[in-house]
């Protein structure tokens, strides 16, 4: 369906006309009518799929034509996990909103309190920010939300995965009984529903393309590894690529992600890394010149990375394995976004890996295709994911165990006695 065609107000079409913007995602023809009528919406749809402009476009509108609240007391409310994803939110609804005079407010941690402070002191019509700022704010008596008209949970299950449920709820208990509620999210699943209907009264849910539908534009590959020095040797081969002109590679750890960076610049690579240990200035920097074309190559964590959105990635490069299956997802979706195609690259190692890939695998619902590289052909097979069956039977028999502290570096072997009570 066509923007125009949503009954969108006029200022938001011109916005929309100047992005190049004309045909609307799914999720965005299934949300914009119901947020405009006022409706509770839960909006379940993968990454890329354009579910930020499906809850900021309605909320212009509405904003628009009716008048504006008192000063200090936002009208709109988006919750967001993490700052990167709030900075675009924010940045989001400035472009939809250029001939709007509605004013918006960036609320995170790791930046300057003044600013929050003047910001919210005077009139503001919509604030983006992250739980725990938001709540200090809240508790500092700096945010006013009596008079809120519309609260949005952005990323919703990445919130609670990360440990935001108490701060969520706290936040929510302030608000007015009589707000229009929109929750938007990645995976449905039911630590998120419980949310959603704690929150909400008689919501309207929407479902969009899930799972393999939504990676049709991604080509994905598997490459078996021996060793962490053959993955590495492996990424120096793949981002000679021509065809690569930015890539965002995952890493487990920060200081893997920190390690891996500086591994690269010292190759002569445009790398950075970006991960929860940075501060926000740092890593506001970083994505500024991941932007404008100054890092090719971005090595993030999880955390750090769910939610970017930054045009012209074409390769994701899973170093290493997320540890759950819908984060893959979310993670190889940073590329093949807005009808663009993309590709994406793992990289398996051992038994961990291999119950990670077989998970992955039954999650998508297909098989990932397996790639070698001449001269760089693993030397053995994925090793068989490591079974969790008992070895043992129980019973009241004393048993002699050994274990070696060699991989410690203690270099010695130890003997107790362990008693098995049935």
């Amino acid at each position: 369906m066509l923007f125009k065609d949503l009954k969108l107000c006029r200022p938001v079409l011109k916005a929309l006309k100047m992005c190049s913007f004309e045909q609307a995602t799914a999720v965005q023809t299934k949300s914009i009518p119901l947020v405009l009528s006022g409706k509770n919406v839960i909006a379940s749809a993968q990454t890329g799929t354009g579910k930020t402009a499906a809850f900021i476009l309605p909320i212009l509108h509405r904003l628009s034509v009716k008048k504006g609240g008192r000063k200090g007391m936002p009208r709109v409310l988006v919750l967001s996990p993490t700052r990167e994803l709030a900075q675009q939110v924010a940045e989001e609804t400035k472009k939809f909103a250029r001939f709007l005079n509605i004013k918006t407010c960036l609320i995170l941690g790791g930046m300057s309190y003044h600013s929050q402070f003047r910001g919210l002191s005077g009139s503001v019509d919509i604030v983006v920010g992250t739980p725990g700022r938001l709540l200090d704010h809240l508790q500092r008596g700096s945010l006013d939300l009596s008079g809120l008209e519309i609260l949005v949970l952005d990323e919703a299950d990445r919130m609670l995965d990360m440990g935001f449920k108490r701060d969520v709820e706290k936040i929510i208990n302030v608000t007015p009984t009589t707000r229009q509620t929109l929750l938007f999210t990645a995976t449905l699943d039911k630590a998120t529903s419980v949310l959603a209907n704690s929150i909400m009264d008689s919501p309207v849910r929407i479902e969009v393309a899930r799972g393999r539908v939504t990676l049709d534009t991604i080509t994905q590959h598997i490459y078996l590894t021996d060793s962490f020095s053959h993955k590495k040797r492996l990424l120096r081969h793949m981002i000679k690529d021509s065809a690569l002109n930015k890539a965002l590679v995952f890493a487990a750890t920060k200081r893997g992600a920190e390690d891996l960076a500086r591994e690269l610049r010292k190759q002569g690579h445009r790398a950075a890394a970006l991960h929860g240990d940075m501060s926000q200035s740092a890593r506001s920097r970083t994505m500024a010149r991941m932007r404008a074309g100054k890092v090719r190559l971005l090595i993030a964590t999880d955390v750090a990375a769910r939610g970017l959105d930054v045009t012209g990635i074409t390769h994701v490069i899973n170093f290493d394995l997320p540890q759950a299956p819908n984060d893959y997802v979310h993670r190889i979706g940073r590329t093949g976004r807005a009808g663009a195609t993309g590709t994406a690259i793992s990289f398996a190692c051992g038994s961990k890996d291999a119950a990670q890939l077989k998970a992955i695998e039954r999650f998508i619902g297909k098989r990932i295709s397996r790639k070698t590289i001449k001269g760089l052909e693993p030397k053995r097979p994925l090793a068989k994911p490591i079974s969790t069956k008992r070895s043992f039977k129980p019973g009241k028999k004393k048993k002699r165990f050994s274990f070696g502290l060699k991989d410690s570096g203690i270099g010695k072997k130890r003997t107790g006695t362990i008693r098995i009570i049935k």
